[in-house]
């Protein structure tokens, strides 16, 4: 679909929101609602260009979200195309995708007692793998990919909101999650960094109670001779990559960064992490993803 010869006078950005059912699309539709987006549920993307010419032309609003799901399976080619052309006329536009382990989905599903939209004769789990098929080309292209599997809905709306209040005073937002490699990688991250060659406070009596947000701990972490170069590095590879990401209008970075259990060198690496980056006018939110699992 082309939106050429198509005012958007009025409208200056569109946040896409999709991913897996029951992985929290209405959600994040709600945080956006909140935020003072005018939020469409389920709109075929080939009417994506003359809603956003229509909201603009009447002043409706100047932020838009679209929900879009698997119901719109046959329109979806034509999203791509659809954004590339708001794009094209200097909308502001993010493509948000949620999703969750399959089991996790069906939990949820099963728990709100509504069909799955692709399930026929089969189970409920191969309706989640269709699903998951139809929108491989969709995830590859969003700019926002955020895992739930592991949150609740307090924690999925504060993500949001960090992502999308004061769009224009940051030019760059980052995630932060820290992890234990035995619950296996955030698979949502953009990087991955493993804290596994510092030693471990497990060891250390006094420390096994605590976690990485504790200053003992974080004193022991950071108090390691390869701890501080590892941070000046990583933050010098990071600056780099954060202007690069700006001037290609990428907007959100997720950075992961993992120790064996995720409670004490991954705690306190990503805190001091992240109060670098702000240091570089990153907005920056810490999510510590495994920390209480043990």
């Amino acid at each position: 679909m082309t939106v050429s010869g198509t005012s958007t006078s009025g409208v200056d950005e569109i946040v896409v929101v999709t991913g897996m059912t029951g992985a929290g699309r209405s959600t994040v539709a709600k945080v956006l609602e909140d935020l003072g987006y005018f939020v469409v549920d389920n709109l075929p993307p080939q009417l994506l260009g003359d809603t956003v010419a229509l909201f603009g032309q009447n002043h409706v609003a100047t932020r838009i979200g679209v929900v879009v799901d698997a119901r719109s399976r046959q329109f979806f080619p034509a999203l791509a195309g659809a954004l590339e052309g708001l794009r094209d006329k200097g909308l502001r536009t993010t493509v948000i995708y949620v999703e969750a382990a399959d089991e996790v989905l069906v939990r949820r599903q099963e728990a709100a007692r509504r069909p799955h939209p692709l399930r026929t004769e089969g189970r409920l789990v191969d309706g989640f793998r269709v699903e998951r098929e139809l929108l491989r080309d969709l995830r590859s292209r969003a700019d926002l990919v955020i895992d739930t599997t592991r949150l609740n809905v307090h924690q999925l709306s504060a993500r949001v909101s960090a992502a999308f209040e004061d769009p224009e005073s940051h030019p760059l937002r980052a995630t932060i999650v820290s992890f234990g490699f035995k619950y296996g990688i955030p698979v949502d991250a953009d990087m991955v960094a493993d804290m596994r060659f510092l030693p471990n406070p497990f060891w250390v009596d006094a420390l096994r109670p605590l976690s990485g947000l504790d200053a003992a701990v974080s004193d022991y972490v950071l108090g390691q001779p390869d701890a501080l170069p590892f941070l000046d590095q990583y933050e010098a590879l990071l600056a780099t990559l954060t202007d690069g990401f700006v001037r290609e209008n990428k907007r959100f970075l997720s950075l992961a960064i993992g120790c064996t259990g995720g409670r004490h060198r991954s705690v306190a690496m990503a805190e001091a992490l992240a109060e670098r980056l702000r240091s570089h006018d990153v907005r920056t939110l810490v999510v510590h993803r495994d920390l209480g699992r043990e």
